[in-house]
């Protein structure tokens, strides 16, 4: 049940994503990339690096720091907070702005 409301949910994202111009992939890609980075500095900040390296040994610090990249792409891959989608936005119109002929 919750799968079927999950995948009905990302039906439109993938409508969307489709029908992006192929040239603008790399906009998207680098925004979603953006946007995994600043999650997971928030779950960083959040404490859950501490909480899953504590008592993790040798390596834990590292392990969690990883972790936390994980869930965070994990994160975007499922939606993510919508902060990719507004910046794809922003860059796909500065790079209209930029391909536009200066006005006289």
């Amino acid at each position: 049940m919750i799968q079927e409301t999950k995948s009905a949910i990302a039906a439109p994202q993938a409508v969307q994503q489709r029908n992006a111009p192929p040239e603008n992939d790399h906009l998207l890609e680098k925004a979603k990339q953006f946007e995994a980075v600043f999650i997971a500095q928030m779950l960083n900040y959040s404490g859950l690096t501490k909480a899953i390296g504590q008592n993790a040994g040798f390596g834990g610090e590292a392990f969690s720091s990883m972790m936390s990249q994980q869930y965070a792409e994990a994160i975007v891959d499922d939606g993510g907070f919508g902060l990719a989608k507004k910046i794809y936005t922003q860059l796909l119109d500065q790079e209209s702005r930029n391909d536009a002929p200066a006005a006289r």
